[in-house]
């Protein structure tokens, strides 16, 4: 729990209109999803996994798939900002350094894609 919560106030305060998606007190705690607008997630997990961080775009069980989430969409989460959705899955093995090397690698990846998105706009 330490960790999602270190996670979630880390993606929250250096990534900004990024968005946590389901209830982050009473969902569950080893996983959390993300959007970040302007990105495009299979831009970012590319871009996590040549620096050796392992996530994903959406559910274990549409792995694979290019389509934003259907759960997402269900949930009124336009479809431009879906398809940067990004899956961040904790378990009892992941540690504090994790986080932080996550914290200091990605925040830098979604600035540079949103640079060269033309829909993306600061607010």
């Amino acid at each position: 729990a330490e960790l999602s919560e270190k996670l979630t106030r880390g993606i929250l305060t250096t990534i900004p209109d990024s968005r946590l998606h389901g209830d982050p007190l009473h969902g569950n705690r080893g996983t959390t999803f993300f959007t970040f607008p302007g990105t495009d997630g299979e831009a970012i997990i590319l871009s996590l996994d040549m620096a050796g961080i392992a996530v994903s775009s959406g559910s274990a069980c549409t792995s694979g798939a290019t389509e934003p989430s259907h759960v997402l969409l269900a949930m009124g989460v336009p479809p431009q900002e879906a398809t940067s959705a990004i899956r961040f899955s904790l378990g009892k093995v992941n540690t504090e350094d994790e986080i932080d090397y996550l914290l200091a690698t990605l925040p830098p990846i979604v600035e540079r894609l949103r640079k060269m998105s033309p829909q993306y706009v600061a607010k």
